[in-house]
């Protein structure tokens, strides 16, 4: 039953969801925007349960819009086509709301990577000259980059592939099995389409790398690695086991030899939570050491080393006593409120761990 608490409506923009403060008041002081997108075949109520408890606990803080630019088959036309379509919306957001001076973006699985898409395309760098003279606060801050003219405060990604799904067990349901991911790899576009190449790396558009790995640097009028970068703060929340759908590695932007060791967690707040890293950026000088074993993949390594040029807070979850367990993807964003609400302390930490 939604919170009467607080007010949701259709936006301004077409077919999207809006959530504020029944204050209004509240509302109109309201200067920080979240963008929630949702993952493949997803649907904006995704993140309903989330939205909520965004507004009800910064009420006078955060404007909370859903987006439905997205959804359902519209997932399928390829990252990129979707990134194009977010970043539009998102500006007519803004548009609309003249208040707004902040932005961040809440995604969850694909729509990581749609939102990644969205921020290359809506950064806009500093102002020239501005580098030149920092010696006060204002110059400073025209230093750095925007998102869309607003200032990017948190990124958080919510069981995203970010190394992309093909091979070495990045799709926990394929069982680690070489033929089963060689066969996912040739038939997934016929399932999954534009964005089952993307996801599978097996996307050529016109001789152009796969669009993952175009995505880890500033490519052609597109600031990938800039707009990321602009944030704040950047979160990676991934599921440890028994997600399907998406890998620990793939999702916690990291190595096989990197996953880390961990235990069931004791503290009562944050349950599901099992692990915390913060990875500071580090250089390619650092990072680019590829493994000379079968299991190696250069793409792989080429990706694990480009997002690592930036800093990541990464938070490792297990739901593997829960009793709906196997929907371990969805629960992680609480997709459904009554079934999955096991996901609340996940949702709870990402705010209290919120950058305003």
């Amino acid at each position: 039953m939604e919170d009467r608490s607080l007010c949701a409506s259709e936006s301004v923009v077409e077919g999207s969801r809006d959530v504020w403060s029944s204050e209004p008041s509240l509302a109109t002081s309201a200067d920080h925007l979240v963008v929630m997108v949702n993952g493949i075949l997803g649907r904006t109520t995704d993140w309903k349960y989330a939205a909520g408890q965004f507004v009800k606990e910064l009420p006078d803080k955060v404007f909370v819009h859903c987006s439905e630019r997205n959804v359902s088959m519209l997932t399928l036309d390829g990252v990129d086509v979707m990134g194009e379509r977010l970043a539009e919306e998102v500006l007519e957001v803004i548009r609309s709301k003249p208040n707004l001076r902040k932005i961040s973006f809440v995604a969850h699985s694909v729509g990581g990577l749609v939102a990644r898409y969205a921020i290359g395309r809506l950064y806009r760098p500093p102002e020239k000259g501005s580098m030149k003279d920092s010696c006060n606060e204002e110059s400073k801050e025209s230093s750095v980059g925007t998102i869309g003219g607003l200032e990017a405060m948190n990124f958080i990604a919510v069981a995203t592939p970010h190394l992309g799904s093909r091979g070495n067990k990045q799709v926990p349901f394929l069982l680690g099995v070489p033929a089963f991911e060689k066969v996912a790899s040739c038939v997934i576009h016929f399932i999954f389409r534009r964005t089952g190449r993307h996801l599978f790396l097996t996307d050529d558009d016109e001789g152009k790398p796969p669009l993952l790995k175009r995505m880890i640097e500033d490519y052609g009028d597109l600031y990938f690695m800039s707009a990321l970068r602009s944030f704040k703060r950047r979160f990676a929340y991934s599921n440890v086991d028994y997600d399907h759908i998406v890998g620990w590695r793939t999702s916690s932007i990291r190595r096989q030899s990197e996953l880390a060791n961990w235990k069931d967690t004791l503290n009562e707040k944050y349950t599901h939570v099992v692990y915390e890293e913060h990875c500071k950026a580090c250089s390619d000088a650092e990072h680019y050491d590829i493994l000379e074993d079968n299991n190696s993949d250069k793409i792989e390594e080429e990706l694990v080393t480009g997002l690592s040029r930036v800093s990541w807070e990464k938070v490792d979850v297990s739901f593997r006593n829960s009793k709906n367990k196997f929907a371990a993807h969805t629960i992680i964003q609480v997709k459904d409120q009554i079934t999955q609400i096991e996901g609340a302390d996940v949702i709870q930490h990402m705010i209290d761990h919120f950058l305003l």
